[in-house]
């Protein structure tokens, strides 16, 4: 190994050996209430986006402690997995399936060609180099069954609130707009891509949800509205900090 891989891989080790775990009075155990309320907004998210049959084989890959999980077991599916990188987070997310292992990312779809009908990576793709990135795309393809799909969440590097998300994570490599990633997806030999942002949910959630909501497309249109007089075009009108990107194997 060359010094430089050497040097990533023990940054690496040593950041991830307790990442996302916050020290003294932190539970290693899910809060049931606040993962419900995440998995009300995600599963507006992923709206039309999941497989109908619900023995689909699915991967959360970077499945952290487990919340995507735990929607994925309550919308009933059969044959879901989870893959992460940090110790901790395994045996939270093992709290919720046994199917979870504690492997790198790109080792473990290596292994997997051909394998699933979903692949699913929330906040992951930012933590890989650039090289990285490639590999995980070219990867995940060949892992996809034909007409499976992929859908990623990132951080939103076109968000006036860029740098807050980006910089916010010691362990975050890269930043991408919408629009790079739908062309990197493009470049792997994705298909069907379509973005949405991941920002306030519309009525029928809570009425504060619906406040929010209706706050949020007042400023969307100013921002719109900024895009326009500084550049003549509204631009993806992708805002939100975070974004979700589908694409589908053909």
């Amino acid at each position: 190994m060359n010094d430089k891989r050497s040097s990533e891989t023990g940054y690496r080790a040593q950041i991830y050996q307790s990442y996302g775990y916050g020290g003294a009075g932190q539970s290693e155990t899910m809060n049931p209430a606040e993962v419900d309320d995440w998995g009300k907004a995600y599963t507006y998210y992923l709206r039309g986006w999941l497989p109908a049959n619900r023995d689909a084989i699915i991967v959360d890959v970077g499945c952290g402690t487990g919340r995507l999980l735990t929607l994925f077991k309550k919308l009933g599916y059969r044959r879901i997995s989870g893959v992460d990188i940090s110790p901790r987070q395994v045996a939270i997310s093992r709290q919720v399936i046994e199917e979870v292992y504690e492997r790198d990312i790109l080792e473990y779809l290596e292994e997997s060609q051909n394998t699933f009908d979903l692949i699913v990576g929330l906040d992951v793709i930012e933590h890989f180099q650039k090289r990285e990135v490639l590999r995980f795309l070219e990867l995940s393809l060949k892992s996809l069954k034909p007409s499976g799909r992929i859908i990623l969440q990132t951080p939103n590097a076109e968000s006036p609130w860029a740098g807050t998300y980006r910089y916010g994570d010691f362990t975050h490599e890269i930043g991408l707009t919408s629009g790079a990633l739908d062309g990197l997806l493009r470049l792997s030999g994705f298909v069907g891509i379509s973005v949405r942002e991941a920002g306030p949910i519309p009525l029928g959630y809570s009425p504060i949800s619906s406040l929010r909501y209706a706050l949020w497309q007042i400023i969307r249109t100013g921002l719109k509205v900024w895009n326009l007089a500084e550049t003549g075009g509204v631009g993806s009108k992708i805002f939100t900090r975070n974004f979700l990107i589908s694409a589908q194997r053909l």
